[in-house]
């Protein structure tokens, strides 16, 4: 090379120490298949289980409305009980049989925009009696009945439209599906789903916004001002024995901060009588002590089961409406599990893995049916961002993430505790919670190409109508009458879905509107393709318990579209896994692992 072309030594050295620095920044601490030590694993798994705490209690406390249940908080505590249960179950099995990575699995937001729109039809809205706190006796039979009796056709609804997930996952027609959903259809699905959940935010806040308002710019100070703000914390090791390690608290547990402060200013504003103790006045409601003796009431142990609301019953109409959110939580577990690969130094998931994966979430949302959490299951995108920031992706963490789930779903106390925490204090978080969730549909768009006019068409047109037919339609409800009852009902709630209406338009005009993949923001490489450096860890997302090795030997299993197949010949010849999962970071490291923020 020519002295023009050489660059000068010292250059060339700062280069390669920005080089290394960077590669040091990606490294993994443990990756998919590690073991973390126990005390290690105990503190992320917690961690994780803390992560995803905001997101979980939203689901029921939002649902209680429209299963007239506002004024009963014992069993607000047992929905919760409910769905912390069948998450840490539902974790299980998808780390253990399902698509294998470390992927927490939890209650879906997709499904409470066609829920609340099955609710809020004529036969199912509350009766007035149950929206007067003193009207309401929660032991009362004829009580029981009008909220489980909604609750009933709900999860059997649920039930029925999960069978689509778990069809369309194990039969892999999935990996067709996924061709034709780009950025166009995903961006105004997620992005209504925040939109459509304003009105309960501001009811809530509107119960005291200066307790709502201190909460969300609490949140808004940890997550944001204060989340590169490390905090000394006391550590041990056999090298360094007892010294102070720094632990960034304000980035990990925002909402969870937010929210004690807040209950906690709350708590003191009511033993002091600050806040009105009249129901009558306004910011009663702030008070700490208005859910009675919920806590008392509660039992320690609980036992979520099958049925535990009755035998479910089926919404036609309901049906239809939740398999809308369901193919939006299909879309969105499978960006989850190339983020969350490409976050845990794996490769690629091949077809089989995404099958499994999304199979074995319909198999979750067909037992949070049957359990009776009003709501189905999904992969949380803010456990995969966790694994970018502690670059641990060890699959121990999340399994113990689930135990834990699980406990807190059998002891009762725990979510009789949650139900006690202020309306002004949950709306300050639904108004970050959703406002972020609103984001990330929109931030779906940075891969199109925002210059053409036809992405800017397909999306403000998808998103002004999904909100303009819905508005209408609530507004003149005798306008839907082709004179079939069930039918009726069917594009009643379709039609008041926004993420349906805006998902659907942009689905059609997306795949019809002539456009380049540029345009449309779809991969030049179909998912499946996967580079041949990675192609020896593969094994991470073979079966458990040799069932891979067993299933080899069967020629059939390469029909089977969920089943790993190797050729025996082949299958001798692999590395040890961790060897060649350490590479795999290594290369990942050159780039290609992205650090969600």
């Amino acid at each position: 090379m020519s002295e023009e072309g050489r660059e000068p030594e010292g250059q060339e050295q700062k280069s390669h120490d920005i080089s290394s620095a960077s590669e040091d920044r990606n490294q993994l601490t443990y990756l998919v298949t590690d073991a973390p030590p126990w005390y290690l694993c105990i503190f992320l798994a917690i961690q994780h289980c803390l992560t995803a705490f905001g997101a979980t209690i939203s689901i029921p406390l939002i649902l209680s409305e429209g299963l007239c249940l506002q004024h009963d908080s014992l069993t607000q505590s047992h929905l919760i009980n409910s769905i912390f249960f069948v998450s840490g179950l539902c974790t299980l099995l998808q780390v253990t049989f399902g698509v294998r990575l470390p992927i927490l699995q939890g209650g879906t937001f997709s499904l409470l925009t066609p829920t609340m729109a099955m609710l809020s039809m004529p036969q199912w809205e509350c009766p007035a009696w149950t929206r007067n706190a003193s009207l309401v006796d929660t032991s009362l039979l004829v009580f029981k009945e009008e909220w489980q009796i909604r609750l009933r056709n709900l999860q059997g609804s649920i039930m029925v439209a999960s069978l689509l997930q778990i069809v369309v996952g194990f039969s892999g027609v999935i990996g067709f599906l996924m061709r034709f959903i780009g950025p166009l259809t995903i961006a105004p699905t997620i992005t209504l789903i925040g939109l459509s959940l304003f009105e309960s935010s501001a009811a809530k806040a509107g119960t005291h916004w200066g307790i709502s308002a201190m909460t969300t710019l609490l949140i808004i100070l940890f997550s944001q001002y204060l989340r590169l703000i490390p905090v000394p914390v006391p550590a041990y090791n056999k090298i360094k024995k007892l010294h102070t390690s720094k632990f960034y608290i304000f980035q990990r547990f925002s909402i969870l901060l937010g929210i004690v402060v807040s209950w906690l200013f709350c708590y003191i504003l009511t033993v002091s009588d600050v806040l009105p103790s009249n129901p009558a006045h306004y910011g009663h409601l702030a008070r700490t002590d208005v859910k009675g003796n919920v806590i008392s009431d509660a039992s320690w142990f609980t036992f979520p089961y099958p049925g535990q609301w009755g035998v479910p019953a089926v919404s036609l109409a309901g049906v239809f409406g939740l398999m809308s959110g369901i193919f939006c939580t299909m879309a969105e577990s499978v960006g989850d599990y190339y983020a969350c690969a490409k976050l845990s130094g794996a490769p690629p998931p091949p077809r089989h893995a995404i099958n499994r994966g999304i199979g074995v979430q319909g198999l979750g949302s067909l037992l949070a049916g049957a359990f009776g959490t009003g709501n189905g299951t999904t992969s949380f995108s803010e456990n995969v961002a966790v694994l970018g920031i502690t670059k641990v992706s060890s699959r121990r963490v999340i399994l113990l993430s689930g135990v834990f789930m699980i406990l807190i779903g059998i002891f009762g106390k725990i979510s009789a505790v949650i139900t006690t925490i202020p309306d002004p204090v949950v709306g300050g978080m639904f108004m970050v919670m959703f406002g972020v969730i609103t984001a990330t549909g929109i931030s779906n768009l940075q891969s199109t190409d925002m210059n053409s006019s036809r992405t800017i068409f397909i999306f403000g047109f998808s998103m002004f109508s999904a909100l303009s037919i819905p508005n209408w339609i609530v507004k003149n409800p005798g306008s839907l009458h082709t004179g079939v009852k069930e039918v009726d009902h069917v594009l009643h709630i379709l039609l008041t879905t926004n993420m349906f209406v805006g998902g659907f338009l942009g689905f059609i005009l997306d795949n019809t509107i002539p456009g380049t993949k540029r345009e449309r923001g779809l991969p030049d490489r179909e998912h499946e393709d996967v580079s041949d450096k990675f192609s020896a860890s593969l094994e991470l997302y073979d079966l458990p318990f040799g069932l891979t090795s067993f299933l080899s030997s069967q020629s059939w299993v390469r029909y089977v579209p969920f089943c790993p197949w190797r050729d025996r010949d082949t299958d001798g010849r692999t590395e040890d896994n961790n060897v060649m999962l350490r590479r795999g970071s290594e290369l990942s490291s050159h780039g290609e692992i992205v650090e969600m923020r």
